[in-house]
Protein backbone atom coordinates (compact mmCIF):
# COMPACT_ATOMS: atom_id res chain seq x y z
CA UNK A 1 0.00 0.00 0.00
CA UNK A 2 1.30 3.73 -0.71
CA UNK A 3 1.14 5.98 2.26
CA UNK A 4 2.21 10.09 2.35
CA UNK A 5 5.61 9.62 2.17
CA UNK A 6 5.26 8.01 -1.23
CA UNK A 7 5.89 9.79 -4.47
CA UNK A 8 2.04 10.35 -6.33
CA UNK A 9 2.43 10.70 -10.14
CA UNK A 10 -0.46 12.20 -12.27
CA UNK A 11 0.08 10.34 -15.99
CA UNK A 12 -2.31 12.99 -17.45
CA UNK A 13 0.66 14.06 -19.33
CA UNK A 14 0.64 10.75 -21.88
CA UNK A 15 2.86 11.88 -24.11
CA UNK A 16 5.64 13.06 -21.97
CA UNK A 17 5.41 9.79 -20.37
CA UNK A 18 5.72 7.89 -23.81
CA UNK A 19 8.67 10.11 -24.40
CA UNK A 20 10.18 9.53 -21.11
CA UNK A 21 10.04 5.88 -21.15
CA UNK A 22 9.76 5.09 -24.57
CA UNK A 23 12.96 3.71 -25.74
CA UNK A 24 14.05 1.26 -23.09
CA UNK A 25 10.38 0.57 -21.95
CA UNK A 26 10.53 -1.23 -25.33
CA UNK A 27 14.23 -2.26 -25.27
CA UNK A 28 13.11 -4.46 -21.43
CA UNK A 29 9.87 -5.16 -23.47
CA UNK A 30 11.26 -6.95 -26.10
CA UNK A 31 13.92 -8.72 -23.70
CA UNK A 32 10.56 -10.02 -21.41
CA UNK A 33 8.73 -11.27 -23.85
CA UNK A 34 11.27 -13.24 -25.60
CA UNK A 35 12.10 -14.60 -22.06
CA UNK A 36 8.09 -15.00 -21.19
CA UNK A 37 8.24 -17.09 -24.60
CA UNK A 38 4.37 -17.16 -24.38
CA UNK A 39 2.15 -19.40 -27.09
CA UNK A 40 1.34 -17.87 -30.38
CA UNK A 41 -2.08 -17.25 -30.65
CA UNK A 42 -3.25 -16.33 -26.92
CA UNK A 43 -5.15 -14.04 -25.89
CA UNK A 44 -3.74 -11.61 -23.49
CA UNK A 45 -4.30 -9.39 -20.58
CA UNK A 46 -2.34 -6.35 -20.58
CA UNK A 47 -2.94 -4.85 -17.06
CA UNK A 48 -1.93 -0.95 -16.19
CA UNK A 49 -1.26 -0.30 -20.37
CA UNK A 50 -0.53 3.09 -19.72
CA UNK A 51 -0.17 4.50 -23.53
CA UNK A 52 -0.23 0.91 -24.64
CA UNK A 53 3.67 0.73 -25.72
CA UNK A 54 3.90 -2.90 -23.99
CA UNK A 55 0.49 -3.89 -26.01
CA UNK A 56 2.09 -2.71 -28.89
CA UNK A 57 4.93 -4.82 -28.58
CA UNK A 58 2.73 -7.71 -27.64
CA UNK A 59 1.03 -7.57 -31.20
CA UNK A 60 3.90 -6.93 -33.09
CA UNK A 61 5.98 -10.32 -31.47
CA UNK A 62 3.68 -12.86 -30.80
CA UNK A 63 0.77 -13.29 -32.81
CA UNK A 64 -2.16 -12.74 -30.43
CA UNK A 65 -5.45 -14.07 -31.31
CA UNK A 66 -6.87 -10.99 -29.15
CA UNK A 67 -5.61 -8.73 -26.54
CA UNK A 68 -7.54 -6.23 -24.07
CA UNK A 69 -5.66 -3.89 -22.24
CA UNK A 70 -6.81 -1.76 -19.52
CA UNK A 71 -5.00 0.79 -17.72
CA UNK A 72 -6.73 3.20 -14.97
CA UNK A 73 -5.81 6.44 -16.30
CA UNK A 74 -8.56 7.45 -18.92
CA UNK A 75 -5.83 10.10 -19.86
CA UNK A 76 -3.65 7.03 -21.10
CA UNK A 77 -6.14 5.14 -22.49
CA UNK A 78 -7.37 7.84 -24.69
CA UNK A 79 -3.83 8.24 -25.71
CA UNK A 80 -3.91 4.71 -26.72
CA UNK A 81 -6.61 4.63 -28.85
CA UNK A 82 -5.75 7.04 -31.03
CA UNK A 83 -2.65 4.79 -32.33
CA UNK A 84 -2.40 2.10 -34.93
CA UNK A 85 -2.59 -0.63 -32.69
CA UNK A 86 -6.37 0.32 -31.23
CA UNK A 87 -7.08 -1.82 -34.32
CA UNK A 88 -5.83 -4.99 -32.90
CA UNK A 89 -6.50 -4.82 -29.21
CA UNK A 90 -9.31 -3.31 -26.98
CA UNK A 91 -8.02 -0.49 -24.72
CA UNK A 92 -10.36 -0.14 -21.70
CA UNK A 93 -10.10 2.01 -18.64
CA UNK A 94 -10.49 -0.64 -15.46
CA UNK A 95 -8.87 -1.23 -12.22
CA UNK A 96 -6.40 -4.06 -12.03
CA UNK A 97 -7.34 -4.39 -8.22
CA UNK A 98 -10.89 -5.45 -9.34
CA UNK A 99 -10.80 -7.04 -12.93
CA UNK A 100 -13.96 -6.39 -15.01
CA UNK A 101 -13.67 -10.00 -16.22
CA UNK A 102 -14.57 -13.81 -15.65
CA UNK A 103 -12.58 -16.15 -14.16
CA UNK A 104 -10.45 -18.11 -16.19
CA UNK A 105 -10.52 -15.68 -19.57
CA UNK A 106 -7.45 -15.46 -21.02
CA UNK A 107 -4.44 -17.61 -21.78
CA UNK A 108 -1.82 -14.81 -20.79
CA UNK A 109 -2.09 -11.94 -18.32
CA UNK A 110 0.84 -9.80 -18.13
CA UNK A 111 1.97 -6.23 -16.50
CA UNK A 112 4.70 -4.16 -17.73
CA UNK A 113 6.28 -1.47 -15.21
CA UNK A 114 3.07 -1.18 -13.67
CA UNK A 115 2.47 -3.50 -10.40
CA UNK A 116 4.72 -1.04 -7.87
CA UNK A 117 1.79 1.76 -9.03
CA UNK A 118 -1.13 -0.64 -7.77
CA UNK A 119 -1.73 0.63 -4.33
CA UNK A 120 -3.12 -3.53 -3.44
CA UNK A 121 -0.60 -4.42 -5.05
CA UNK A 122 -1.45 -8.50 -3.21
CA UNK A 123 -5.18 -8.25 -4.57
CA UNK A 124 -4.36 -7.27 -8.31
CA UNK A 125 -2.18 -10.40 -8.65
CA UNK A 126 -4.62 -12.45 -6.75
CA UNK A 127 -7.00 -10.74 -9.99
CA UNK A 128 -4.36 -11.59 -12.27
CA UNK A 129 -4.36 -15.38 -11.31
CA UNK A 130 -8.36 -15.73 -11.15
CA UNK A 131 -8.69 -14.08 -14.85
CA UNK A 132 -6.05 -16.26 -15.96
CA UNK A 133 -7.08 -19.89 -17.57
CA UNK A 134 -5.83 -23.31 -15.66
CA UNK A 135 -1.95 -24.17 -17.28
CA UNK A 136 -1.98 -19.76 -17.91
CA UNK A 137 0.87 -17.27 -17.78
CA UNK A 138 0.50 -15.07 -15.44
CA UNK A 139 3.92 -12.38 -14.88
CA UNK A 140 5.33 -8.90 -15.04
CA UNK A 141 8.19 -6.62 -14.61
CA UNK A 142 8.91 -3.22 -12.76
CA UNK A 143 12.28 -1.20 -12.56
CA UNK A 144 14.21 -1.86 -9.34
CA UNK A 145 12.99 1.27 -8.04
CA UNK A 146 14.46 -0.18 -4.65
CA UNK A 147 17.82 0.41 -5.54
CA UNK A 148 17.50 3.54 -7.80
CA UNK A 149 17.99 1.41 -10.94
CA UNK A 150 15.14 3.05 -12.74
CA UNK A 151 15.46 5.33 -15.75
CA UNK A 152 15.07 8.21 -12.89
CA UNK A 153 18.02 6.63 -10.63
CA UNK A 154 20.08 9.21 -11.16
CA UNK A 155 18.13 12.00 -11.04
CA UNK A 156 16.91 10.66 -7.99
CA UNK A 157 19.89 9.70 -6.03
CA UNK A 158 21.43 13.63 -7.01
CA UNK A 159 18.36 14.85 -5.43
CA UNK A 160 19.54 12.37 -2.50
CA UNK A 161 22.61 13.82 -2.35
CA UNK A 162 21.22 17.65 -1.58
CA UNK A 163 17.98 17.42 -0.19
CA UNK A 164 16.88 15.47 2.88
CA UNK A 165 13.20 15.12 1.91
CA UNK A 166 13.27 13.28 -1.42
CA UNK A 167 10.10 11.17 -1.28
CA UNK A 168 10.15 7.69 -2.33
CA UNK A 169 8.42 5.98 -5.31
CA UNK A 170 5.41 4.08 -5.07
CA UNK A 171 5.93 0.10 -4.29
CA UNK A 172 9.63 0.54 -4.31
CA UNK A 173 9.53 -1.91 -1.59
CA UNK A 174 8.03 -4.45 -4.10
CA UNK A 175 10.34 -3.96 -7.01
CA UNK A 176 13.24 -6.44 -5.99
CA UNK A 177 13.41 -9.92 -7.27
CA UNK A 178 12.41 -11.31 -3.60
CA UNK A 179 9.37 -9.36 -3.06
CA UNK A 180 8.27 -9.91 -6.19
CA UNK A 181 8.39 -13.93 -6.01
CA UNK A 182 6.79 -13.84 -2.89
CA UNK A 183 4.23 -11.40 -4.15
CA UNK A 184 3.25 -13.82 -6.70
CA UNK A 185 3.64 -16.79 -4.07
CA UNK A 186 1.24 -15.22 -2.16
CA UNK A 187 -1.05 -15.00 -4.98
CA UNK A 188 -1.55 -18.39 -5.01
CA UNK A 189 0.50 -18.76 -8.40
CA UNK A 190 2.71 -21.77 -8.89
CA UNK A 191 6.08 -22.53 -10.95
CA UNK A 192 7.65 -18.87 -10.28
CA UNK A 193 10.68 -17.76 -11.80
CA UNK A 194 12.30 -14.53 -11.78
CA UNK A 195 15.07 -12.67 -13.69
CA UNK A 196 16.23 -9.04 -13.68
CA UNK A 197 16.67 -7.41 -17.49
CA UNK A 198 19.16 -4.51 -17.63
CA UNK A 199 18.92 -1.62 -20.22
CA UNK A 200 20.75 1.55 -21.29
CA UNK A 201 19.29 4.71 -20.77
CA UNK A 202 20.92 7.40 -22.89
CA UNK A 203 20.18 10.86 -24.02
CA UNK A 204 21.76 13.20 -26.67
CA UNK A 205 23.11 15.74 -23.88
CA UNK A 206 22.37 17.04 -20.01
CA UNK A 207 19.41 19.26 -21.36
CA UNK A 208 17.72 16.62 -23.25
CA UNK A 209 17.90 14.03 -19.58
CA UNK A 210 16.87 17.37 -17.94
CA UNK A 211 13.66 17.79 -20.04
CA UNK A 212 13.46 13.89 -19.58
CA UNK A 213 13.19 13.88 -16.04
CA UNK A 214 11.34 16.59 -15.44
CA UNK A 215 7.91 16.03 -16.81
CA UNK A 216 4.64 17.80 -15.71
CA UNK A 217 3.34 14.48 -14.55
CA UNK A 218 6.32 13.75 -11.81
CA UNK A 219 5.80 15.45 -8.35
CA UNK A 220 9.46 16.01 -8.20
CA UNK A 221 8.86 18.27 -10.80
CA UNK A 222 7.54 21.46 -9.10
CA UNK A 223 9.66 19.97 -5.89
CA UNK A 224 13.01 20.84 -8.06
CA UNK A 225 11.08 24.42 -9.40
CA UNK A 226 10.59 25.36 -5.78
CA UNK A 227 14.25 25.31 -4.69
CA UNK A 228 16.44 28.39 -3.94
CA UNK A 229 18.82 29.18 -6.81
CA UNK A 230 21.86 28.20 -5.04
CA UNK A 231 20.16 24.82 -3.93
CA UNK A 232 19.09 24.16 -7.77
CA UNK A 233 22.57 25.01 -8.99
CA UNK A 234 24.01 22.74 -6.01
CA UNK A 235 21.26 19.70 -7.67
CA UNK A 236 22.48 19.73 -11.37
CA UNK A 237 26.11 19.55 -10.13
CA UNK A 238 24.84 16.51 -8.18
CA UNK A 239 23.10 14.57 -10.71
CA UNK A 240 25.68 15.22 -13.30
CA UNK A 241 27.85 13.58 -10.91
CA UNK A 242 25.56 10.59 -11.02
CA UNK A 243 25.56 10.29 -15.25
CA UNK A 244 28.09 9.50 -17.44
CA UNK A 245 28.60 12.00 -20.13
CA UNK A 246 31.11 11.45 -23.26
CA UNK A 247 33.21 13.30 -24.78
CA UNK A 248 30.29 14.40 -27.32
CA UNK A 249 28.20 15.04 -24.47
CA UNK A 250 25.55 12.38 -25.07
CA UNK A 251 24.87 10.61 -21.43
CA UNK A 252 24.48 7.13 -20.67
CA UNK A 253 23.99 5.14 -17.92
CA UNK A 254 22.28 1.81 -16.96
CA UNK A 255 18.99 0.64 -15.77
CA UNK A 256 17.67 -2.33 -14.45
CA UNK A 257 14.17 -4.50 -14.58
CA UNK A 258 12.78 -7.26 -12.29
CA UNK A 259 10.77 -9.62 -14.08
CA UNK A 260 8.33 -12.78 -12.51
CA UNK A 261 6.58 -15.15 -14.51
CA UNK A 262 4.30 -17.70 -13.29
CA UNK A 263 1.61 -20.82 -14.12
CA UNK A 264 -2.21 -21.51 -12.86
CA UNK A 265 -1.98 -24.50 -11.79
CA UNK A 266 -3.99 -26.60 -14.27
Amino acid sequence: MTDDTTTRFDFADSAAYERFIGSWGRTAGREFLAWLDPPAGADWLDVGCGTGLFTELIVETRSPSAVVAIDQAPAQIEHATRKPVARRADFRVGDAQALPFASSTFGVVASALAINFIPDRLRALREMHRVARPAGIVAGYVWDFMSELSPSGPFRLGMKDVLTDVPALPGAEDSQLGTLHSLFQRAGLGDIVTRTIEVTVEFSDFDAFWAAQTPRYAPTTSMVAALPEYTGLRLIEAIRARVRTSPNGSISYPARANAVRARVQA
